[in-house]
């Protein structure tokens, strides 16, 4: 711009008019100046620099009420021994060697379980009545049992403690083989007479196992006394009516007599239902040795052992003496632990709580004794 109006002043004017030229010139620029330096002051500040903005994280749809399928199972598992005519295990059998019927129909077997695999929940029931307690031998069965404790439990495996007087009580709850032995040393020998609650004790140890042995353990009870009950709620009144009258001399009519041998019948069959409820087996150890068979109170206590062993696949044991009591305990164990643990499913349209006959049979093996429970009760689904 300005090497123009240099060049028209040059043209028109002359020399004379260069000054003129010279001052528009500068006023020209001091104007421009002005209006820069008044527009950088008047401008709004410059925006701040762009950043991509994020991409919002979707929302998940909201969940619908799930569809809860609840799966059940109506797996039985039958634990058989199979002795021969010696009394020894027959090893070796397989699944096919077996037959199991379940209310008249021949049942599938799915499989065999190991023994060795499967876990125990052990109930042993321990008498410190006036019955048995006043025998020379309360110590003998006290070590034993705990040699038995010892000798049949792994470390997976748990044993609880009750003892057999007036009451059920639980001395030591389901635990370590260590522990429960140790437990069972300690128990004192009742010093007086001592009311007892037999059959009430069973019925409490198999609602324990129930209630806290978990589903695929073994479930065992295990009871070291005569099997005498004078006590338990079902017939305590009129065990009482009986000491009384033998007391006094007198004879007990012969009505109540009835009454309170119909009542240990009854309590019998409750302790039946209640072992079969809790999935458990029986066993009765009997320290009055061969003697009770001369007594009608204790011939009636033994056999009554005897049912509740045979019904739930047990055995009740009758040892010669104190001496006798390792070698039965051993037995035990070693039946234990030489189980045929047989697998089916039942009937899946039973309904919960009624009762479920079985039968095992051993067809090749005719002359052999298979011991196994005789039912179930199935569970809720």
């Amino acid at each position: 711009m300005m090497l123009g109006i240099l060049a028209i002043g040059k043209k028109f004017a002359g020399p004379a008019f260069l000054p003129g030229v010279l001052a528009l010139f500068v006023c020209l620029a001091s104007f421009g100046t002005a209006v820069r330096a008044q527009g950088v002051k008047d401008l709004p500040p410059p925006p701040p620099a762009w950043k991509p903005k994020p991409t919002p994280t979707p929302k998940p749809p909201e969940e619908g009420p799930l569809d809860v399928v609840k799966v059940t199972s109506n797996l039985v598992m039958v634990p058989v021994s199979v002795t021969d005519q010696q009394g020894n295990a027959v090893q070796g059998l397989t699944k096919s060697d077996f037959r199991l019927i379940e209310e008249g129909k021949d049942q599938e077997i799915t499989g065999i379980g190991n023994p060795e695999e499967v876990p125990l929940s052990i109930a042993l029931l321990f008498d410190v009545s006036s019955s048995v307690s006043q025998k020379g031998f309360f110590s003998s069965q006290q070590t034993a049992a705990a040699t038995f404790l010892r000798l049949v439990m792994k470390p997976v495996d748990k044993a609880a403690i009750f003892t057999i007087t007036g009451d059920a009580t639980l001395v030591q709850p389901l635990s370590s083989a260590e522990t429960s032995a140790a437990k069972m040393l300690t128990i004192p020998a009742a010093t007086s007479a001592v009311p007892t609650a037999f059959y009430d004790t069973v019925i409490a140890a198999s609602k324990y196992l129930e209630a806290n042995s978990p589903s695929n353990y073994r479930r065992v009870i295990i009871v070291l006394s005569d099997g005498d009950d004078n006590f338990s709620s079902m017939l305590r009144e009129l065990s009482r009516a009986d000491a009384t009258a033998q007391l006094s001399g007198r004879e007990l009519p012969s009505t109540i007599r009835a009454s309170l041998v119909e009542r240990h019948h009854r309590a019998v069959q409750q302790v039946e239902q209640a072992v079969q409820k809790a999935d458990a087996i029986f066993y009765s150890v009997n320290p009055g040795g061969p003697s009770v068979k001369l007594n009608v109170i204790a011939t009636r206590a033994e056999a009554g052992m005897e049912s509740i062993a045979e019904t739930t696949g047990g055995t009740a044991f009758l040892p010669e003496s104190d001496r006798d009591l390792e070698r039965v305990f051993r037995q035990v164990a070693a039946e234990l632990r030489g189980q045929y643990l047989l697998q089916y499913y039942g009937n899946s349209d039973a309904p919960a709580g009624q009762f479920r006959r079985i039968q095992v049979t051993v067809p090749a093996h005719a002359q052999a004794k298979v011991r196994a429970r005789q039912g179930y009760y199935p569970k809720a689904k």
